[in-house]
């Protein structure tokens, strides 16, 4: 079983800017309380291929996470698929970035879960409280882009 949630939410900042924001996965930690630990390989700018190594607390356990970028068009699409092995994973996910009237920008963010051996009776568990708390996720993105990128 997989399943899929989503936020949208708008930005206070130009696109380009929140792209290189969102881009960055060493920012999650900004936004999603549950991302104790982040790193990406290799280090340099994010590109097609970079993977962001993460340590999680889900449902009082950690996990290491690894994520590959396997999309980048600046200034409007990331993607990326969860390449470590866990009985909840993100098999896809991304930001849909777009610019608005004003110099902000309107964000989607998605990931699509899905279970493995005994993850398969867990998913609809974890994808019930993804979408439970995806608006809220779409404020904390907000809310922490807004603080790190400067007003023009």
């Amino acid at each position: 079983m997989s399943g899929q949630f989503e936020a949208t939410v708008e930005v206070d900042r130009p696109v380009e800017e929140v792209f290189a924001y969102l881009a960055d996965g060493r920012n999650d930690p900004q936004f999603s309380p549950r991302v104790l630990r982040i790193d990406r390989m290799p280090d340099g700018p994010t590109a097609v291929g970079t993977v962001f190594r993460s340590t999680v607390k889900d449902a009082g356990m950690k996990t290491g996470r690894e994520f590959r970028i396997t999309a980048l068009e600046a200034p409007g699409k990331i993607r990326w698929a969860e390449v470590s092995k866990n009985i909840v994973m993100a098999r896809e996910g991304g930001y849909d970035l777009e610019p608005l009237e004003g110099g902000r920008t309107r964000v989607r963010i998605f990931n699509v879960l899905e279970g493995h051996g005994l993850g398969k009776l867990l998913v609809g568990l974890a994808l019930g409280a993804a979408r439970k708390d995806a608006d809220a996720f779409g404020r904390r993105i907000k809310a922490a882009a807004e603080a790190a990128i400067a007003a023009r």
